[in-house]
């Protein structure tokens, strides 16, 4: 049985983000809340989730910031929470990448149902997985669980992966040493075109890096290809 979609909620004050949190499960969805930036990463650091609704007005690095950081890698579908006559706000948010905005005060059955449409455009776990679909795949010293999107070393001990990591794990996995540039990983992994000095896949790819070579500073098993791109410089073993 699939997991219900996991969210995030991230805003300074308690009470709303406890009351959304318990809307959100009592209709069917699973939920998890941070108070500001620094809590989100640490959440995030720790599981996946598949969309957040983020607080614009928040102490510490704003939701605005936040946004544009996450919204780079394009690692988890954003929708921004905004003061009612902010329109600035929800207007740069959706430059910088939001993909929808609400105002405060808001019907929380509005907020569910935007997040419904969001989560509704964003490809599920099965599109991203492919022919690996509840299947195990071993590479290197590695078993990325897709079903669960949980990457274990040999020693069983899970490595925390964000969306983001886990598109580009699997377009790198269903691609063994074949020589990726960083435009087709980008269209791959995100759906979208690199712009002008992009660099959001070599950011992803050294973030993917830290999490799965034993030695980052000559790693064996993401190799960089001179004027080429990345390869998957391993063996891949699929089971189930």
């Amino acid at each position: 049985m699939t997991n219900p979609p996991h969210i995030l909620v991230v805003d300074d004050h308690q009470q709303i983000r406890d009351s959304v949190t318990r809307f959100l499960e009592k209709n069917g969805l699973r939920a998890t809340s941070a108070k500001d930036a620094q809590d989100m990463d640490a959440k995030l650091a720790k599981g996946h989730f598949d969309l957040m609704v983020l607080d614009v007005m928040m102490p510490g690095e704003s939701g605005l910031s936040v946004c544009q950081r996450l919204a780079a890698d394009k690692s988890i579908p954003i929708i921004m929470l905004t003061a009612l006559g902010e329109e600035t706000d929800r207007i740069v948010g959706l430059e910088i990448g939001a993909d929808d905005y609400i105002a405060k005060p808001f019907n929380p059955r509005e907020l569910l149902a935007r997040i419904k449409a969001v989560l509704r455009r964003a490809p599920p776990v099965e599109t991203v997985a492919g022919d690996f679909a509840g299947k195990k795949v071993r590479f290197a010293h590695l078993t990325l669980d897709v079903d669960r999107q949980v990457l274990l070393d040999s020693g069983a001990t899970e490595i925390a992966l964000t969306s983001a990591d886990f598109k580009l794990l699997m377009v790198l996995l269903e691609r063994p040493r074949v020589i990726l540039n960083r435009d087709q990983l980008l269209d791959l992994a995100a759906g979208r075109a690199a712009g002008p000095l992009d660099r959001t896949i070599d950011n992803q790819i050294s973030r993917l890096r830290r999490k799965i070579e034993p030695d980052i500073l000559r790693p064996k098993i993401i190799k960089t290809i001179r004027n080429g791109g990345y390869c998957l410089s391993a063996d891949v073993e699929v089971d189930g």
